[in-house]
């Protein structure tokens, strides 16, 4: 009997213990919202409001590593180069990604930009003011499967996704803090925001 009642002492403890290391959905978002907040400030990223963001012309400063907070999504902009070309068109887009996404809860990364023959291409549809996508080919598409984070694509309003056609001309890049809300299948699981540099253009 005594030993019985040691084991159950034992799993009693082991439950206790597990039940101590859950973790609430508000304060996994406290945990995001934390890292979020130590990316900004670490790496002195400036934060603008979307009035002045606006203001200037749907532009961030790059020089003062300006990042513009998105109200309607939490999604940090920073756009790098506004693109060559025209702005997305109505109707359905075949646009190729190149790309480095960091997970800021865990610094790990991957990326599809250390060589020139790989890429992500997605398509994207323009109903109006909406925008949906999937990805087809690439690195994302394995990954995550075929649906399309919308953090990805906030600044497809705000950029060109055309391709150079003179020696001065750059393709749009852009740098995104998405938390994850805006995010892939795991950063809604497990509640982390991540970080990504992109570049966008259309297919040929």
């Amino acid at each position: 009997m005594k030993k019985k009642l040691t084991l159950w002492a034992a799993a009693a403890l082991a439950l206790l213990s597990s039940c101590n290391k859950y973790e609430t959905y508000g304060e996994k978002k406290d945990k995001e919202r934390d890292a979020i907040q130590r990316l900004l400030a670490d790496s002195a990223f400036t934060v603008i409001s979307q009035a002045q963001f606006e203001a200037q012309g749907n532009t961030t400063d790059v020089s003062k590593k300006e990042f513009v907070y998105m109200n309607n999504t939490g999604v940090y902009m920073q756009i790098m180069r506004p693109g060559c070309g025209e702005p997305i068109q109505e109707g359905k887009n075949t646009l190729l990604l190149r790309f480095l996404e960091i997970s800021i809860m865990e610094n790990t990364y991957i990326n599809n930009d250390t060589s020139p023959y790989v890429v992500d291409k997605m398509y994207v549809t323009k109903t109006g003011t909406t925008l949906d996508a999937t990805f087809s080919t690439g690195l994302l598409y394995s990954r995550y499967g075929a649906n399309v984070p919308p953090g990805l694509l906030v600044p497809l309003n705000y950029i060109k996704v055309g391709r150079p056609q003179a020696p001065d001309e750059e393709i749009a890049k852009v740098r995104l803090i998405v938390p994850h809300t805006q995010g892939h299948t795991l950063a809604t699981q497990n509640v982390y925001p991540y970080f990504y540099e992109v570049t966008f253009q259309r297919e040929r």
